[in-house]
């Protein structure tokens, strides 16, 4: 029945909205010697960049330890290292996204910043682009950083500007999947940026579930739209309007995903897209919107 569908769903799909007191983002290490060594590693694995040609650096990162982001986070840096031709370029934090082992160093705002620095050393800042996909819960805040229930923070739109001008990391594509996650907007736009969000500022994002393989902006996105040979802004239509067909099954208020498109983005851009892979690859793990179904029941 509808109601039940529609509470069922809001307490599987929007836990997001409703979060404890937050602190600022640690500076040091992430959690530890075991942590920072396997961090080290994945730095230290970075390829320099080509010259002469616009390279792209990937940073997929789980900002929660809820599964459902570290697995959606690992399949992202898959796809976006494929599509931005960006073998040995890309770097996935992630934690263990629910798996026995944790083959990645997990996401947090410390890790966050040292995987910007050490792309900066490495990248040409006038040629070559970071691609950040990002994958949390959020609040009308920012992003919100969560390790179990042992450490929490926030990382601002003002925090997230000052770590990537600080680097001098000018050629952003910056895909924020979160609740609110729209407040980056305002604040991250340049000339040399694309912003993509999975909700408006003041709208949630549906699909964390710990138990999904997706949200159902990632699920849209990533797993979908940006698998075939077709420009950014046709994934992100595609996208769209697959979350919007979702949500409207589940009568949920829409999420309003954003995009911006600075004026000179298209230096960038157009060659990374000019390289992308001529073929689509399919889809993997279980739908967003099956699980939701399956989840809230009749």
């Amino acid at each position: 029945m509808r109601w039940r569908t529609a509470a069922a769903l809001a307490l599987i799909l929007t836990a997001s909205a409703a979060t404890p007191q937050i602190h600022q983002p640690p500076a040091g290490a992430p959690f530890g010697p075991q942590e920072e060594q396997r961090l080290d590693t994945a730095l230290r694995r970075l390829a320099p960049q080509r010259p002469g040609t616009v390279d792209a650096y990937v940073i997929a990162i789980a900002l929660d330890s809820d599964p459902v982001f570290g697995r959606e986070a690992r399949a992202a840096g898959d796809v976006l290292q494929r599509r931005y031709d960006a073998a040995g370029r890309t770097i996935i934090l992630a934690g263990s996204g629910g798996d026995a082992d944790r083959p990645s160093p997990s996401g947090s705002p410390a890790s966050l910043v040292r995987a910007m620095a050490r792309i900066a050393e490495l990248m040409d800042e006038s040629e070559d682009v970071l691609v950040l996909y990002s994958t949390s819960h959020g609040t009308p805040l920012g992003l919100t950083w969560r390790e179990g229930d042992r450490d929490m923070a926030s990382i601002t739109p003002k925090q997230m500007r000052e770590w990537l001008d600080r680097h001098g990391i000018r050629n952003r594509l910056l895909i924020l999947s979160a609740c609110f996650s729209g407040i980056f907007v305002p604040g991250l736009q340049t000339s040399n940026s694309v912003i993509i969000t999975a909700a408006a500022r003041d709208r949630t994002s549906f699909g964390c579930f710990a138990d999904n393989d997706w949200t159902f902006f990632g699920d849209a996105m990533i797993n979908h739209a940006l698998r075939k040979p077709q420009s950014l802004g046709a994934a992100y239509a595609e996208a769209t309007a697959l979350v919007s067909e979702w949500e409207r099954r589940f009568e949920v208020t829409p999420s309003q995903p954003q995009i911006f498109l600075g004026a000179a983005s298209a230096h960038w851009l157009a060659p990374l897209e000019r390289r992308m892979p001529r073929s689509a690859t399919e889809p993997i793990g279980r739908p967003a919107v099956e699980s939701a179904e399956a989840l809230s029941g009749p």
